[in-house]
């Protein structure tokens, strides 16, 4: 008995972490398409994966779904199309540059400009403020705190 439960709970192990699934391709070409397609989309559910990885309902349904569009005769960027304009930019892990995209790729060159111009200011502002000398006003005052300090 004791087997028999460890022998079904050991299937239903390997079962539940695996993502098998096999179709018939017409051509070696388009399997390869499959895979790279596969790769390149983002499972909208998990965020972290792609479709490929995914053990997610809607990531089987991208799978299949690009699996027909190849069968079907979609070029690459037609399916790239389709997907985006179902489930939005996000669902490939590098989009096209332009749009709204335009500022998450400018961004870090944008961010990094501005640390630049922070610093330096910072820096230029600390060596003119070392630099400045004391007018007389400022010494005579300055003199009349020491020596008032040197009698208490």
């Amino acid at each position: 008995m004791k087997r028999m439960i460890a022998l079904l709970l050991g299937c239903w192990v390997l079962a539940a972490g695996a993502v098998i699934e096999t179709y018939e391709f017409s051509s070696p070409e388009l399997e390869a398409r499959y895979h790279a397609l596969s790769q390149e989309l983002r499972c909208p559910k998990c965020q972290n994966q792609n479709i490929a990885d995914s053990n997610a309902p809607i990531a089987q349904d991208l799978r299949k779904q690009l699996y027909q569009q190849l069968e079907s005769g979609a070029t690459d960027a037609e399916i790239l199309d389709y997907m985006v304009a179902r489930y939005g930019e996000f669902v490939r892990y590098r989009p096209e540059m332009g749009g709204a995209t335009l500022i998450l790729w400018l961004a870090p060159v944008l961010l990094l400009a501005v640390g630049i111009v922070v610093a330096l200011a910072v820096l230029r502002s600390r060596r003119d403020a070392d630099s400045r000398a004391l007018t007389e006003e400022e010494q005579r005052k300055l003199q009349e705190m020491l020596e008032r300090e040197q009698d208490a």
